[in-house]
């Protein structure tokens, strides 16, 4: 009976040891450092831009033209292999890859597919002489103005619309423009014009003028200096005030993704760099160096 007594009374002794010991070790403090709350942590920094892939022409002189020898101050074509690229938007691409501190690659794109190859991806910009037209800004983004921009009409000095000052002096003209750009578009505010199916390009244009298929060809009023250059028997019409196009935009630039926005902002911050004077220093450069 002791024995039983004994027995019970160390077991009791037994289970209160074990019990005490897992009250003292069941819950153990934490000492690591409390962890932030997701709200807490820094915002990731945005990369930054090592390369930008530029989309023109390079087939409308002088804003952009391809040549195969390398210069200080062309840029190779990376789709067209022993070509470099030239021409003012090419020096206003150097520019602001220069100020982004990024590497330049120009890419030769037709017109007609700049604003799908900039939205797919191909290109981060588009710099070919664009002008932000309120139908292109319903697709992409537009910087403000590196070039501006004024149409004219162009014939052959012995035309018989040489002197003329009005665009009504040109009912019954035919009168050809560029496909897919407001080259072509303007003709129509030409009373009576014979509004020609467009062309593909500039040279193109300046081909028919040249081979007397056309009355007129309209271009761009800043880069008559390079085309009469190059073609002297041609004359620049001389519109009186009052009289020129109506163009609805404002001048060439830069396009981008619109959901590009910092980079648009970028853009804008290195084209407030250039001045007026840099600018047609660009430019009158541009006219001179063009292919002859």
């Amino acid at each position: 009976m002791r024995r039983t007594r004994r027995n019970l009374t160390a077991l009791l002794l037994t289970l209160a040891m074990i019990l005490s010991l897992s009250a003292c070790g069941g819950k153990k403090e934490d000492t690591s450092a409390p962890t932030e709350s997701p709200s807490a942590e820094a915002p990731a920094e945005t990369p930054a831009i090592t390369q930008i892939r530029v989309g023109m022409e390079c087939a409308y002189a002088p804003n952009n033209w391809q040549e195969d020898t390398a210069s200080e101050l062309n840029v190779p074509i990376e789709n067209l292999p022993g070509f470099y690229a030239d021409g003012n938007d090419v020096q206003i691409a150097r520019h602001i890859a220069e100020q982004l501190g990024a590497e330049l690659v120009i890419v030769k794109l037709g017109w007609s597919g700049l604003i799908e190859a900039l939205n797919q991806g191909q290109i981060d910009m588009i710099i070919a002489g664009m002008g932000d037209t309120e139908e292109r800004r319903q697709a992409i983004n537009f910087s403000q103005p590196y070039k501006a921009t004024e149409y004219g009409l162009m014939v052959n000095g012995d035309s018989p619309y040489a002197n003329a000052t009005t665009l009504a002096e040109f009912s019954g003209a035919s009168v050809l423009g560029q496909k897919d750009t407001m080259l072509d578009t303007v003709i129509d505010q030409i009373p009576g014009v014979n509004h020609l199916p467009a062309v593909d390009s500039i040279p193109n244009q300046i081909a028919r003028l040249e081979q007397k298929t056309c009355d007129a060809i309209v271009v761009n009023m800043e880069n008559t200096p390079g085309y009469l250059a190059t073609n002297p028997t041609f004359k620049v019409v001389e519109l009186a005030e009052g009289e020129e196009f109506e163009l609805g935009f404002n001048g060439s630039c830069v396009g981008l993704r619109k959901a590009d926005t910092e980079l648009l902002d970028q853009v804008n911050a290195a084209l407030d760099l250039l001045s007026e004077e840099q600018r047609a220093e660009i430019l009158a450069g541009a006219n001179e160096r063009q292919p002859k």
